[in-house]
């Protein structure tokens, strides 16, 4: 499978995932320890995917996705934005709902 098919697949099968450097308990980078973070306070359980473990993902998903950096958070296969975005929609409230409805969607199915 090459590397773009892995990112698909990756996106299609999980409703809440994070491409960050590091994990969420060892972040690697300030902006990746805000952004899971913030998915953390959202109480709901979500995949991610360690870029620096995975170098072909983390060469072709800026590409794949259009968008240049790291983190990538991405909800039911749509790209929601960077470090950034998900804290902005976090403090606006805007980030827990979504990722809650992507989740009890996911258990539901």
């Amino acid at each position: 499978m090459d590397t773009i098919e892995r990112i698909k697949q990756q996106i299609s099968e999980n409703p809440v995932l994070l491409y960050m450097k590091g994990s969420p308990k060892l972040p690697s980078c300030g902006f990746s320890s805000q952004a899971s973070q913030a998915l953390i306070s959202c109480n709901e359980k979500f995949a991610y995917v360690d870029i620096l473990q995975n170098p072909d993902i983390r060469a072709e998903l800026p590409k794949y996705a259009d968008w240049p950096t790291f983190p990538q958070l991405w909800v039911e296969g749509e790209l929601i934005g960077g470090c950034d975005i998900i804290l902005e929609m976090f403090q606006q409230g805007e980030l827990q709902p979504l990722v809650t409805a992507a989740a009890q969607k996911a258990d539901a199915e």
